[in-house]
C-alpha cells in the first residue's frame, strides 16, 4: 500500500521514494523517512556523564554484554530486529584524538618544551569537535590538501575509498610572527586563551590563508557583517596550520553544562542501551516552541506507523559560537528543560545534548556539515527545515539564501547518501484552534507565523505569544532572560549618569 507520506518518483536517487520496512538493509540516502539501516556493533563504554544529566534517565542497566548482530532480514510481518548502533562512523570507526591518561604526564612535558601557537575560544570549540570525533575521519586541523576539497568540493576523499562530506573547512590560522617563532620543528603545541596548553599539533603543514577566497566559498557572498567572519577570520592570521591533533585531556567549559556535553561515543552507547531502532535527531540554536514538538512529536508517530518499535529523539542544540543576538546556551539549555518537565516532549524517548559546533550561518553549505556529524553520533534520521543555518542578508532586506535549498542540497550532497532526509512540515499558529498545527494553505488567512525573531520581540517587550504557542515554564524563562537584560542595561545608564 502507497503511503501517503512519501509519493514515487521514478528513478531520482535523492527525492521521494516508498519507505522500507525497518528491516530492510539498502543504504540508499531518501528524501523522506525510509528506513535503512547500517548495523555496527561496537563493544560496550561506560558513560558517568549520563548519571548527572536530566534529559537522560536511565530506562534500563547497561547490558553486560552485547549479542553478535544479524545480517538484516528480509522485509516480513515479524516485528523488527533491535539493531545497535544504527549508522557507520564516516571512516568506519569514530576518531578518537584524546591522549589516554597513562600518557598525558610524558605529552604535557613534552608540550612543554615546543613552539607554542595561540587558540581562540573558538579554536577550542574545533579542537573539541575534533577530538570527539564530530568529523570523523578527520584527525587534525587541515592541511592543504584537505582543506582545498573541503572548500572546493565540500567533501575528502578515504584513501582507497569512497568520499565523506565535509562541507566546512576545520582550519587554525596563525599569524607571521608566530610562523617564524615555529621555525622548522615539525609538532607544536597549542595554548588555549587562558595560557594553557592543552594539545600538541603533529606533523604540521603551514600553508597561505586566503580569506576571500575561503569566504566566497564558504557564505558564498563577501558582504559585510556576517557574523563569523566578522569575528574569527578578518582579524585571524594569514596563515593556517594543520597537523594531526593529539588533546591533552576532555575538553570542558566549566559552565555547569559539561554533563550535557555527550560525545559521539557516549550518544551511541546510550542510543544502544536504549535499544533504539531508530535516532532522528533535530539541530537548533532557539528556544524550543510547541511548533517545534509538534513537529518532533509527529515524527515519532510516523516512524512507529512504519514498523519501528523504538524511535528515540535527539534533541541537540548548538553549543558552540553564536551570533549575539540569539539566545545563549545557558537559557535554551533551562529553557529546554522546562519543555521536558511540562511534558511538551516525552523524557523516556528524548535525549538532548548540546553539539560543541560553533556556527557559521552558512546556510546550505553548513547544514552539510550539521547532518554529517549527527552520522557520526548515530543518528540516522536528520530533520531539515526551512533556511537551515540561514540569516538575514546583512546588508539587505532579505534572507541570505533560498529557504528551500538546505533541504534540496541535503538530498543530492556527496557523502550523505546513508542518511535519511526528513523535511520539515511547516507549522504555524492556528488562529481558529489556538494551537501551533501544521500550515493548511487552503485557509491561510487563518495561520500566524511567528518567526524566532519575533518570538525574541514579544519576549524583549514583555509580551506574551499566543496560548498554545510555547509551555508556560519555558516561556517564563525567556521573559527573564531578557528581563534581567534590561536591568543591566538600565544599571550601565545610571552608573554612566552618576559619573
Amino acid at each position: 500500500m502507497a503511503n501517503p507520506i512519501c509519493t514515487p518518483k521514478s528513478h531520482h536517487r535523492t527525492l521521494f521514494f516508498h519507505p522500507l520496512s525497518p528491516s530492510s538493509p539498502s543504504p540508499r540516502r531518501h528524501f523522506c523517512p525510509s528506513l535503512s539501516l547500517l548495523p555496527r556493533n561496537p563493544p560496550p563504554l561506560s558513560n558517568p556523564l549520563l548519571n548527572s544529566n536530566p534529559f537522560v534517565p536511565f530506562l534500563h542497566p547497561p547490558p553486560s554484554s552485547r549479542a553478535p548482530m544479524a545480517a538484516a532480514a528480509a522485509a516480513s510481518s515479524s516485528p523488527p530486529r533491535v539493531r545497535s548502533s544504527l549508522i557507520e562512523p564516516d571512516g568506519g570507526e569514530l576518531v578518537d584524538l584524546v591522549v589516554p591518561a597513562a600518557e598525558r604526564a610524558a605529552r604535557r612535558a613534552e608540550a612543554a618544551a615546543l613552539p607554542r601557537v595561540p587558540a581562540g575560544a573558538v579554536d577550542v570549540e574545533w579542537a573539541h569537535v575534533l577530538a570527539e570525533g564530530w568529523a570523523s575521519p578527520l584527525r587534525g586541523f587541515m592541511r592543504e590538501r584537505e582543506y582545498l576539497e573541503s572548500l572546493h568540493f565540500n567533501s575528502m576523499r578515504l584513501p582507497h575509498g569512497p568520499r565523506v562530506n565535509m562541507s566546512l573547512p576545520i582550519v587554525l590560522a596563525i599569524a607571521d610572527d608566530v610562523k617564524l617563532s615555529i621555525g622548522d620543528s615539525p609538532h607544536v603545541a597549542l595554548q588555549g586563551p587562558s595560557g594553557n596548553i592543552f594539545a600538541i599539533l603533529r606533523s604540521i603543514e603551514i600553508y597561505k590563508h586566503n580569506k576571500e577566497e575561503r569566504i566566497a566559498r564558504t557564505w558564498g557572498t563577501t558582504a559585510p557583517g556576517l557574523p563569523y567572519v566578522e569575528e574569527f577570520i578578518i582579524p585571524a592570521g594569514d596563515w593556517l596550520i594543520g597537523g594531526d591533533l593529539e588533546v591533552l585531556e576532555p575538553i570542558k567549559y566549566n559552565d555547569g553544562l559539561d554533563h550535557y556535553r555527550l560525545s559521539p561515543k557516549e550518544l551511541r552507547t546510550e542510543f544502544d542501551r536504549r535499544k533504539a531502532d531508530a535516532v532522528f535527531a533535530f539541530q537548533l540554536r532557539n528556544p524550543v516552541h510547541n511548533g517545534h514538538a509538534l513537529l518532533m512529536n509527529d515524527t515519532r508517530r510516523r516512524l512507529l506507523e512504519m514498523g519501528y518499535k523504538n524511535p528515540i529523539l535527539l534533541l541537540h542544540p548548538l553549543g558552540g559560537f553564536t551570533k549575539a543576538d540569539d539566545v545563549p546556551l545557558p537559557v535554551r539549555m533551562e529553557q529546554h528543560s522546562k519543555v521536558l518537565e511540562d511534558g511538551v516532549l516525552d523524557p523516556e524517548t528524548t535525549i538532548v545534548a548540546i553539539f560543541p559546533s560553533p556556527m557559521h550561518y552558512a546556510g546550505p553549505t553548513e547544514v552539510q556539515w550539521h547532518a554529517k556529524a549527527r552520522i557520526n553520533a548515530g543518528a540516522n534520521f536528520y530533520i531539515v527545515g526551512r533556511d537551515p543555518a540561514g540569516m538575514s542578508h546583512p546588508t539587505e532586506k532579505r534572507d541570505l539564501y533560498d529557504p528551500d535549498h538546505g533541504k534540496k542540497v541535503l538530498s543530492m550532497a556527496p557523502g550523505l547518501e546513508k542518511l535519511n532526509i526528513l523535511p520539515f512540515r511547516v507549522a504555524a499558529y492556528d488562529l481558529m484552534a489556538k494551537k501551533m498545527a501544521f500550515f493548511d494553505p487552503s485557509r491561510s488567512q487563518d495561520f500566524l507565523f511567528i518567526s524566532g525573531t519575533k518570538m525574541r520581540t514579544y519576549a524583549r517587550n514583555g509580551e506574551s505569544p499566543p496560548d498554545g504557542f510555547m509551555c508556560p515554564g519555558g516561556w517564563k524563562v525567556l521573559v527573564d532572560y531578557y528581563n534581567s537584560l534590561q536591568g543591566e542595561e538600565s544599571g550601565k545608564q545610571s552608573a554612566v549618569t552618576a559619573a
